[in-house]
Parts: C-alpha cells; sequence; structure tokens
C-alpha cells in the first residue's frame, strides 16, 4: 500500500461525519472480488464503565501494534515482518486426530483455526469438539453483533444440545440419574480450544441446568431412535434460542447472572456448524457465516462445493420466506437498504430479541432492569414493528456424502468472504496443501552431486517463499484475505497498514474474521465405500 494511500484512509477517517448518540452510522469500505463495495453499517460504541460485567475474553490485538485513535499524533502503518506474524499467528488452533492405535481411523484427518479481530474486543467465537457418548465431532463459528456476549454463550453451549439431541435414550437416563444422585456425570464432549477460549464461570452451573431441562424434555417424550441428525440440529437451534430468551425474563437475584442474561439475549449471533461422522456430513446454519467443500476432480483441477446459504436480504428465498411470514402489507419495509427492518444484515440470528418480543415485552424487562446503558443495550423499537417476531434461529441443514475427492471442510465468518471469493479461498487451501507437501519433501539429488543444481533448486524454494509459509492454512487465508492486492498477491505494506487501523477505524475496512478448515482423511473414506 503505497504512502498516498495510506494517507488517504487516515485523511478520509479524519474528515468523516460522525451522527452523536448512542450508535452511529458509517460507511464500509470492503474489497470484494478486486472492486469496492460501500456498505451501511450500523455500530454501536463499547463502553464499560467501572464495575459493569464486561463479557469478552478473547482475542485482541497487541496494544503495541495498534494504534487506539486516528486522532494520534504519530501514526504509522510500519509493521516488521516478525511483528505482522504475531499478530497474525497469535489465535492459531490445530488439532489432528488420533485413535488409541497411533492410527487415524477418522474421516477428519487435522482441523485449524484462527481469528483477527477488527472490533475491540473481538465478537465472534469459534468452537470444535469430539463427541464421547454418541460419534462424530463438530465444528462451529459464530459472528456476533452488538457486542460478544450472544456469540460467546452459543459457542459455549450450541455443540452440547445437539449432542444431546442425538443421544441415545439410554445414555440420557444414565445422565439424569448421576444428576439426581449428586454423581460425577460422564462428559458428553471433549473440547479442542484455543487458551484464550475460555467459559464464563461465573453462568456455567445455569447453563448446566437448562440443558438438564431440554434432556429431561426428551425423555419425557418417549420416543426411539429418537431425532434424525438433521432433525437433531435444527431443535437445539431453536431450543437454544428460546432458551436465551426465557432466561432473561426469569426472576434472578445474582445480579451477575442477570447481567449476563441481558447482554445475551439483546445482543446477537449468526452461526454455522458442522457434524462429521464417517462419511457423513451435515451442515446447520443461521444467519450469513459459510462453509464451503474444496473438491479435487479426477484430473486434478479443484472445484467449489458451497454449503450453505447466506441469509440475508440478498437471498431471494429468504425474502420470499418473510414476506410469507407477514402480512402484505409489510412488504416494501421487511427489508429497508438491504437490511431486515433497516437494522439487521442477517435475516437469521441468535438473541436480537428487539426483533423477536413484543413492544411490551421488551418495556417490561428494560424497565425493571439495571442501568442498560452501562450494560451497552441499546433500547430502539424501529418503524413498523409490527408483527413480530421478524428474526429466528431456526437453521437450514445441508447433508452430503463425503467421497474421496472431497478434501476439505473451510467454515468461516462473513468477514472472510467479503474479502475473498468461494473460489478463490479452495485455490488458496489448494495451493497452500502443495506448497506445504513441497515444504516437507526432502531435496534429492542425483549422483555425483551437482552444487549448482542444489543451488538452483534452493532458490526455487526461496522464490516460492516456503522458508516463511505458514503452517496454519487459516492464517494463510486471513493473510490473504486483507493484504492481497489486484494481483491476488499479498502486498507486505497493505497487510501491514490494515493491521495497525486504529480501532475507531478498523471496522470501517474489515470485519472480524473467523476460519476453521478441516481436512478429510481419503483413505478412511475410500475404506468406508470397499466396505459397504
Amino acid at each position: 500500500m503505497s504512502r498516498t494511500v495510506s494517507s488517504w484512509i487516515l485523511s478520509s477517517a479524519r474528515s468523516s461525519i460522525i451522527l452523536q448518540g448512542k450508535g452511529r452510522w458509517y460507511s464500509i469500505c470492503i474489497p470484494n472480488r478486486n472492486k469496492i463495495k460501500w456498505k451501511l453499517i450500523f455500530s454501536k460504541t463499547c463502553p464499560y464503565p467501572a464495575g459493569s460485567c464486561r463479557l469478552d475474553r478473547t482475542l485482541s490485538f497487541p496494544k503495541a501494534f495498534r494504534h487506539t485513535f486516528t486522532e494520534e499524533e504519530h501514526f504509522s502503518f510500519q509493521l516488521s515482518p516478525a511483528q505482522i506474524n504475531d499478530i497474525l499467528r497469535a489465535g492459531e488452533l490445530s488439532h489432528r486426530t488420533l485413535d488409541l492405535n497411533g492410527k487415524n481411523a477418522n474421516s477428519v484427518l487435522r482441523f485449524e483455526s484462527n481469528q483477527l479481530a477488527s472490533n475491540s474486543p473481538i465478537e465472534d467465537r469459534r468452537s470444535a469438539a469430539t463427541c464421547l457418548q454418541t460419534a462424530g465431532m463438530m465444528f462451529g463459528v459464530f459472528d456476533g453483533h452488538a457486542g460478544a456476549a450472544c456469540a460467546q454463550a452459543v459457542s459455549e453451549r450450541l455443540l452440547h444440545y445437539i449432542a444431546v439431541s442425538v443421544m441415545p435414550r439410554q445414555s440420557l437416563e444414565e445422565i439424569e440419574l448421576a444428576m439426581e444422585a449428586m454423581k460425577p456425570v460422564r462428559p458428553i464432549l471433549q473440547w479442542h480450544r484455543h487458551p484464550n477460549d475460555v467459559e464464563y464461570q461465573e453462568i456455567t452451573s445455569q447453563y448446566l441446568e437448562n440443558l438438564r431441562v431440554y434432556w429431561q424434555h426428551l425423555l419425557d417424550l418417549d420416543t426411539e431412535p429418537g431425532f434424525s441428525l438433521e432433525e437433531a440440529m435444527i431443535c437445539a437451534f431453536k431450543r437454544l434460542d428460546s432458551d436465551i430468551s426465557l432466561e432473561v425474563q426469569a426472576p434472578q437475584e445474582n445480579e451477575l447472572m442477570r447481567n449476563i442474561a441481558l447482554q445475551v439475549a439483546f445482543s446477537g449471533a449468526t452461526a454455522c456448524v458442522a457434524h462429521i461422522d464417517g462419511v457423513h456430513l451435515h451442515v446447520a446454519n443461521t444467519g450469513d457465516c459459510r462453509a464451503v467443500l474444496g473438491v479435487r476432480e479426477e484430473d486434478g483441477t479443484w472445484s467449489t462445493l458451497p454449503l450453505t446459504r447466506d441469509h440475508n436480504a440478498y437471498d431471494e428465498f429468504e425474502i420470499r420466506r418473510l414476506k410469507r411470514e407477514h402480512p402484505r402489507s409489510e412488504e416494501k419495509t421487511l427489508f429497508v437498504n438491504d437490511r431486515l427492518l433497516g437494522i439487521l444484515m442477517p435475516s437469521r440470528a441468535f438473541g436480537d430479541v428487539q426483533l423477536k418480543w413484543s413492544k411490551e415485552l421488551q418495556h417490561s424487562i428494560l424497565e425493571n432492569s439495571c442501568d442498560v446503558e452501562a450494560l451497552n443495550i441499546y433500547q430502539y423499537v424501529p418503524p413498523n414493528y409490527h408483527t413480530p417476531p421478524y428474526l429466528t434461529a431456526e437453521p437450514e441443514v445441508t447433508y452430503h456424502k463425503l467421497r474421496s475427492k472431497d478434501k476439505f471442510l473451510v467454515i468461516a465468518s462473513d468477514g472472510l468472504w467479503e474479502m475473498l471469493s468461494n473460489e478463490k479461498v479452495v485455490k488458496l487451501v489448494a495451493g497452500h496443501l502443495t506448497d506445504l507437501n513441497m515444504q516437507k519433501s526432502p531435496l534429492t539429488f542425483k549422483k555425483p552431486i551437482n552444487l549448482g543444481h542444489m543451488h538452483n533448486l534452493l532458490l526455487q524454494r526461496k522464490s516460492k517463499g516456503l522458508a516463511s509459509l505458514d503452517q496454519n492454512i487459516a492464517t494463510h487465508l486471513i493473510r490473504h484475505a486483507i493484504g492481497s492486492n489486484e494481483y491476488g498477491e499479498v502486498d507486505p505494506e497493505k497487510l501491514a497498514a490494515m493491521l495497525t487501523l486504529p480501532e475507531d477505524l478498523a471496522r470501517m475496512y474489515r470485519d472480524d474474521i473467523t476460519v476453521t478448515v478441516v481436512y478429510f482423511n481419503s483413505e478412511t473414506i475410500e475404506d468406508y465405500y470397499r466396505n459397504h
């Protein structure tokens, strides 16, 4: 990025008109497929007065590298390559699956994940877990808005709701008996977490009690074999969203828990969760996170298979769905400026009770609460709010039977997809796989060894940048998302500028980005088809 462009970023930010009030409207510039796309964004300021409940505990930029305001006197976009790598790699997470014999008999070979904040603190969350009482692994990406509280709660709870929904009746009965006898309960999930992906210990017991009420309900249904995976995922999404709504309405003497429940319900989150059991892949999506499959065809070329649809005003199915659910008199006001009721970009989400509850219920809950300003809860009823709910957390579930040519699955928040197309993401992952294999392969020489030939091979590796290749594919994708120029190459100056954008400006140029890439074990998948 040239000095001229860097200066333009600063001058445009410093001269921008900010609407004063509880929130502000931005024009957000997002590069997309080498074009500039302007969007109207509603952003809330996030003050946390002393003594108030601050919920965000995940990745934040190292303060030594990131400016706080555009008005700083000595503003610089300069970062060393080592500093850039430190920022980009801070949230890296990877895990390789192995069975007891040290051999991988799982269709999931490994997964790699990373996050990069734009908001301060970051509003995205992620989850990954192995099911211990049923088969399979689950991976989730959650994109929060109006704060991180809802995304945090959903990332902690949703996978448990899904796991409970598919557990056999006998297992549910065993857990319930252990709870009644106050005995230890066998764990349902084995979490794979980054050290910063922490739980809120203060409210874990309440979350467990509400999960217990859910499995008691499943036991009362007295059905066996129970839900299909698709039914289980739909039921789990809807039940958790219902619990989020009910928890804030229930009497609560503990002020901390009450405040957390308020922040969770009045913020929101989209969610995309993949459940992988052998060759059976189910993806449940609510909102505008996205899941894309990378497929290597027989001729060696790569193709892209989208497994989700973005739920927003650009999707004709969503527009028709909402029109069916509301009177004809509201057809022209359902989407305003490509936003639900002129407010929200996604048309499906957890939380966001402002778009689900009646005006009377909202008023009743908030007037009996503590200082909602301190909790950063924005009280606003949009115009043309007549027949709620306008928003749902019900997911669309896609089933795909894995084939040996299905090599990887990319799940990411919209911060990635605003910068890179599906096809570009698959191309980058495929290219990274090739380069990584080349990096790991030993140099072979014909005897007698020709020093000139050896030198040329080493120069080829250096020219490809293999020595400094990101080992984590999610980091590689994030690097390209924010640092690519019009030729699709990473521009170090642009990358440094995008990483040092001050907190009051960064959200205008990029969103929080969370990426999880799941690699499949082709041999295990081939074995399945040989044996069936």
